[in-house]
């Protein structure tokens, strides 16, 4: 039976390099493996609304954070299908990023980890909305790659340096939201929400080991 895995980390943690190394690990063990990234950026309309607001270009939406990720909540929801065609046709499908994403982030702009009640509300929120109502399959499991935040920061800013496309968002240019989201991930990790989580921790080289 297909197995959905997701990778979840910081902006800039390297989850695109870990991505194709994880897809080329598992197609060298004859497993039938793709991946799919969101948001997906070009390819939904709310996707491509979540960017505009992300770029301060919507307004005061990009202040709402229930706006904001139902946005990103509609963007999984479009995809769906798609996501249970590919777990038709592949032994494992990789998401990077997913449903945590939206608790991580929405939890981090709302004060998590250090507000209790929105520690435990928002990602009940994120859950009902993707999951329930929105029927969004649940992955089998969760892969946190936990790159350390002065180390994702660095990354994402080389990025946006070397691209005319890929300027700092709202989000990657705030050091403290990063801080609280990389501890909200690791809430979410440590409580198995959604799904069984596992932690990958960089080595003093920056690489992480490929799971199976």
């Amino acid at each position: 039976m297909a197995e959905l895995v997701v990778l979840e980390g910081l902006d800039g943690s390297g989850k695109q390099t870990l991505t194709r190394r994880m897809i080329t690990h598992w197609t060298q063990q004859g497993r039938r493996a793709t991946s799919l990234a969101f948001p997906r950026y070009g390819a939904d309309v709310h996707a491509d609304l979540v960017r505009d607001a992300l770029y301060g270009r919507l307004g005061d939406l990009s202040e709402s954070v229930h706006g904001a990720a139902v946005l990103f909540a509609l963007d999984r929801r479009a995809a769906a299908g798609e996501i249970r065609r590919l777990l038709a046709e592949n032994d494992v499908v990789l998401l990077d990023r997913y449903v945590s994403s939206n608790a991580a982030y929405g939890s981090a702009r709302l004060g998590a980890p250090d507000d209790a009640a929105v520690l435990r509300d928002f990602p009940v929120w994120v859950r009902e909305l993707e999951i329930d109502r929105f029927d969004c399959p649940v992955p089998d499991r969760q892969l946190l790659l936990a790159t350390p935040t002065s180390v994702a920061a660095d990354r994402a800013r080389a990025r946006a340096a070397t691209s005319e496309d890929r300027a700092l968002d709202q989000f990657e240019r705030d050091a403290a939201l990063q801080e609280r989201t990389g501890r909200m991930y690791r809430h979410l990790a440590a409580t198995s929400y959604l799904s069984p989580w596992t932690v990958l921790e960089p080595g003093p080289d920056g690489t992480v080991a490929v799971p199976d």
